[in-house]
């Protein structure tokens, strides 16, 4: 076969084993020699696979998604960038993988379940709580916020602020400056607004339920000024006005901000008569009886069902202001005046009040100065009141005395299921017959949640 090939033209200059093809099968040798070096043997793809491939390469030019069949709408989602800009994807893109995909390329480890299990959700309400954290007043172009309202407003539901950044502080001018008067004189002096201003944004969040919010900055070092951690009065009337402005607000806290009575009256001046707030949280504040007075008010010019100020200084007279609100309430659910300073006074007149009262499900009243006093009242609330399933007086000096007649009214309840009375000084004896009291009454409500269970099936 060697001598045969040699005498045809040509062929020496190929080597041996293209020869053995050449005479097996000539279509062979055609592919090895072919001059395109980047030819190969893989198949044309089809025609729907080149569209589809340009279509994801120019989607930021020209998007088309809602048009393509459903194979071909997985195909195109799968291979998108999550670096497409917003204003290209925001109101288009629904698939939650795609909102997946952009979450873990900018957060990493990302927890959904507290976003509902929405990614995309979950994509908007950390965006932009990272474009108000970072906003400094008076350099950041409000733009940037008002930007993303026509993007986000149809899934942010919730915005938790860490922390707020005041103005850039500007270096002192000599006393010599020529300038300082001039600028005095024309009011440029100082900054426009302390901090980001919400009522260029709370109006226009048409689904937002929620809003956490705390004044201060994080992680400032050795840079640390007592202004960091400022909530102005300036501050406090632009956000009391956009409270009352987002009509779809149902729980509101503001916590560690430094809130006193005065900038606890103006917020709740604008959340009177709200329509939708059932939760609010001032916790960890400054707010005195003054602030108090008016949170009573709001009690009765509201529908709200939980409150919690604990880590005030509220005292007796805040106290019996709450009181004299909460015998007349019929929405609360739940209070905590944990860590104030009520004493007997405030706590006999909240005992009061829970003579009258038949919505309140959860107390808490730990940490409060309260006595013996206090205790005898509570005890015929446990005999007269059947709603409250749930009580904590724990960190009070209510004696050997006290926990004798709390024991006794426990003895005829039969609807509170939680009663913490850790570090009241009470005796071990009165401890156990109330936690044996309180043991009989959760079995007793487990076993009518399976009976309520069981008939609805």
């Amino acid at each position: 076969m060697t001598a045969t090939m040699s005498k045809s033209p040509g062929v020496g200059m190929y080597p041996p084993v293209a020869k053995l093809n050449l005479a097996a099968d000539p279509r062979k040798m055609r592919r090895i020699i072919a001059e395109d070096p980047e030819w190969s043997l893989t198949i044309v793809p089809l025609l729907s696979s080149l569209c589809l491939q340009h279509i994801v390469i120019n989607f930021e030019e020209k998007p088309i998604l809602e048009e393509l069949l459903p194979s071909h709408k997985d195909y195109v989602l799968e291979r998108l960038s999550p670096s497409l800009p917003l204003q290209v994807t925001a109101n288009l893109i629904n698939d939650e993988g795609y909102w997946k995909r952009c979450c873990k390329q900018r957060w990493g480890l990302c927890d959904v379940s507290s976003y509902g299990h929405s990614w995309k959700r979950m994509f908007f309400e950390r965006h932009l709580e990272n474009i108000i954290e970072l906003f400094i007043p008076d350099a950041t172009d409000p733009k940037t916020v008002l930007d993303m309202v026509p993007l986000s407003r149809n899934y942010v539901k919730r915005l938790d602020i860490s922390q707020l950044l005041p103005p850039i502080k500007e270096p002192q001018k000599s006393e010599d400056d020529d300038n300082s008067d001039s600028a005095s004189d024309m009011g440029m002096d100082g900054p426009s607004i302390d901090h980001f201003d919400f009522g260029i944004l709370l109006d226009k969040m048409s689904h937002l339920e929620e809003l956490h919010v705390v004044y201060r900055v994080k992680g400032c070092g050795m840079n640390f000024e007592w202004n960091l951690f400022e909530f102005t009065f300036r501050d406090c009337e632009s956000l009391a006005k956009a409270l009352k402005s987002c009509k779809t607000l149902r729980v509101l806290r503001i916590h560690q901000s430094k809130v006193d009575d005065e900038k606890c009256r103006q917020l709740v001046n604008n959340l009177l008569d709200h329509p939708s707030l059932r939760e609010l949280n001032l916790s960890h504040n400054l707010i005195g009886d003054r602030g108090a007075r008016a949170i009573g008010k709001l009690l009765n010019r509201s529908k709200l069902e939980s409150l919690t100020v604990y880590d005030n200084n509220i005292r007796g007279p805040g106290a019996q202001a709450i009181a004299y609100a909460l015998a007349k309430n019929s929405s609360l659910l739940s209070l905590n005046l944990r860590l104030n300073r009520l004493g007997d006074e405030g706590g006999q007149a909240i005992a009061q009040a829970l003579l009258k009262n038949r919505t309140l499900e959860w107390l808490h009243l730990g940490g409060n100065e309260m006595t013996e006093p206090t205790a005898t009242v509570l005890s015929q609330v446990l005999v007269q009141n059947n709603t409250l399933r749930s009580i904590n007086l724990s960190c009070n000096r209510l004696g050997i005395d006290g926990g004798k007649v709390l024991e006794e009214g426990m003895s005829h309840n039969s609807s509170m299921v939680e009663c913490d009375i850790r570090l009241t000084e009470v005796g071990q004896e009165s401890d156990y017959c109330i936690s044996q009291v309180v043991r009989n009454n959760q079995n007793q409500a487990h076993r009518k949640r399976n009976t309520q269970e069981i008939n609805t099936k």
